[in-house]
């Protein structure tokens, strides 16, 4: 990387020979993504590129990087992030592919084993002069060639491309339940956004939510309360046991009233409900782009047809997107904003690396992006998610970006496929089979290694694994996996 100053913002200013300045918004996972894939392009040691990315916060890692729940310039906590995290992937398919977790690093890290992970990753391939922390991104707009972008400390710069990677997982999504606006307001519910610990004693609880964070958070205030109501969608199907303990399933809450109870979905009342804790999820936001009006914050047209013409965010998605990436709308070139790792349901880290590769591809040739087979793709699958039930534009909205089943092992392959057309160093990376066996694993490979953990034997499972290579952690898991199918089926039964 000698080809760059020591300040690589010498490279943004007037004086600087390169010929695409690229702004990366973000320094997590996604940011960071970017940052390795473009710095090791042929573009950039060459000189004809320069990168740098504004990272708010005082240090790598967005959401990984744990914080106190006070409020931030957006009068909410800087992450999510709660006591007890764990990941809910094994690391082995969690990691980027080109950096694994280190030797005997637990199957289910902490969330800050991921942090330093993500600090190491930045060291190791030297990111950090490209980093610059503490700086806030405060408009971002379209003048004429380039975009002009505002930072927190005064300075406007000129770039001509965008890598937006500042995350989903910041501003709450607060349900429109009739009565929970003044539950919120009277401080009888909040956001899990707020939520460290179960440090407050209260009788009995209610918990919104069954995703990752609401089943640890119903979990842990088990242990505090006398009573834990978990409510979320199609709780009631397919559980084995409804009620376990002081434990309470429920369906999706429909109203919340002042005297404390709250009725659900199926007719039911749940009576004196001391606190509500609502894991119900995050908006998309990107107040950069909102204020110079580059992007439209409400919900999109019904298609078809689909014509290129504003970009959407409905906070649910961005909309519309080539490849998912890239937005397809006429206020700016198509080619010169990416946005990283919207969808759900997904293997985020590595999913950012293929995308990183695809976003080089077309900041290098925009010609490689093709409207109108993006435009029929995009109609393609708004066809597929109706047919599956979605009948309102809420509805597609809500699931466009949900991936089920192989449909993100095939959009990885398929770019890093599309990014080898044109950057010969991109490498020939396909998911392998034992990604896609692993990540359909584990649920019960998770519950499998809490087992060992509770029992103190993870330690000694995991002694020396991962020093002669991934194939360390593929046998560990496959390990894993056949210790929970002989050992809590007898637990059960015992």
């Amino acid at each position: 990387m000698g080809i760059l100053s020591n300040d690589p913002l010498d490279l943004l200013r007037d004086k600087s020979p390169c010929e695409k300045r690229i702004c990366v918004i973000g320094a997590g996972a996604g940011g960071l993504a970017a940052l390795k894939v473009i710095s090791d392009s042929a573009y950039f040691k060459s000189g004809k590129w320069s990168v740098i990315a504004y990272e708010a916060r005082a240090n790598v890692g967005g959401i990984w990087l744990p914080a106190p729940p006070v409020a931030d310039s957006d009068n909410v906590p800087s992450t999510p992030l709660y006591d007890s995290l764990t990941t809910n992937l094994p690391h082995p398919v969690m990691g980027y592919t080109n950096y694994s977790f280190p030797p005997e690093t637990p199957l289910f890290p902490r969330a800050h084993v991921v942090q330093t992970y993500l600090e190491s990753y930045a060291t190791h391939f030297n990111l950090t002069p490209f980093i610059r922390l503490g700086t806030i991104v405060i408009d971002a707009r379209w003048e004429s060639t380039q975009w002009m972008v505002t930072l927190s400390d005064g300075e406007h710069l000129a770039y001509d491309h965008l890598v937006v990677a500042n995350g989903h997982y910041h501003i709450p999504r607060i349900p429109d339940v009739p009565g929970l606006v003044d539950w919120v307001k009277h401080g009888k519910a909040f956001h899990s956004a707020w939520y460290r610990r179960p440090d407050f004693l209260v009788d009995k609880v209610l918990v919104v939510g069954g995703g990752p964070s609401g089943q640890d958070i119903a979990a842990e205030m088990c242990t505090v309360a006398s009573a834990v109501v978990h409510a979320f969608s199609n709780a009631r199907t397919g559980t084995k046991d409804i009620n376990a303990g002081n434990l309470i399933r429920r369906g999706r809450a429909i109203e919340f009233r002042a005297n404390g109870q709250v009725i659900f979905d199926d007719g039911t009342v749940e009576d004196n409900i001391d606190r509500c804790i609502l894991a119900t999820g995050f908006q998309m936001d990107f107040p950069f782009l909102e204020k110079s009006s580059m992007i439209n914050k409400n919900m999109p047209p019904d298609i078809p047809p689909l014509t290129p013409g504003e970009l959407f965010n409905s906070s649910y998605h961005v909309f519309p997107l080539a490849r998912h990436l890239f937005p397809l709308q006429t206020q700016y070139p198509i080619s010169s904003v990416a946005f990283m790792c919207l969808m759900k349901r997904v293997v985020p880290f590595p999913l950012m690396e293929a995308q990183a590769h695809a976003i080089v591809r077309v900041f290098a040739d925009p010609s490689s992006l093709n409207s109108v087979t993006e435009v029929d793709d995009i109609i393609a699958r708004a066809e597929r998610i109706r047919r599956a039930g979605a009948s309102t534009s809420l509805d597609i909205a809500k699931v466009w970006l949900r991936f089920d089943k192989d449909e993100q092992w095939n959009y990885r392959d398929d770019l890093y496929e599309f990014a080898q057309n044109v950057e010969h160093g991109a490498p020939p990376i396909k998911v392998t089979e034992w990604e896609k066996e692993c990540y359909g694993l584990k649920n019960e490979m998770r519950s499998a290694w809490e087992h060992l953990e509770e029992s103190c034997k993870a330690e000694e499972w995991l002694r020396d694994v991962g020093r002669n290579g991934v194939q360390d952690w593929v046998r560990l898991m496959h390990r894993v996996v056949d210790y929970g199918r002989q050992e809590l089926p007898q637990l059960e039964e015992d």
